[in-house]
């Protein structure tokens, strides 16, 4: 949908205020953003009611009753595409030495994930 590349000393929390603050408007039906724990703390929620008043925060965390790897609802989301898209070579690592070219090859292997959903074969 949206993504920001930006340097490495800001922190998600700000990154996440910065993000949707950019999404204002473009998506309206988005009502509710699921996160993890370290977007926890009254800094990012000021920030997101600043940006996108409609939007709940769900905060999705780990029990700690858990013993080793447990899968968090809505999270697996996330981390399956990230692990998608860490299959190109050039976004495993980072190589880039500019924003704006990170920020293209994220957009273009995103568009290639696009079209091998889209144009697999329904069995």
């Amino acid at each position: 949908m949206h993504a920001i590349v930006h340097a490495v000393d800001i922190q998600d929390r700000d990154g996440g205020v910065l993000l949707m603050a950019t999404l204002f408007g473009t998506y309206p039906f988005l009502l509710r953003l699921y996160a993890d724990g370290g977007y926890v703390g009254p800094k990012f929620q000021a920030g997101l009611r600043q940006a996108m008043r409609q939007v709940e925060v769900e905060i999705v965390k780990r029990s700690d009753a858990a013993k080793g790897f447990a899968v968090l609802p809505k999270r697996w989301i996330v981390e399956r595409t990230i692990a998608w898209l860490n299959r190109c070579r050039r976004l495993a690592k980072d190589w880039e030495c500019l924003n704006r070219r990170a920020l293209a090859f994220l957009c273009l292997a995103s568009i290639r994930l696009m079209l091998r959903k889209l144009c697999q074969a329904k069995t």
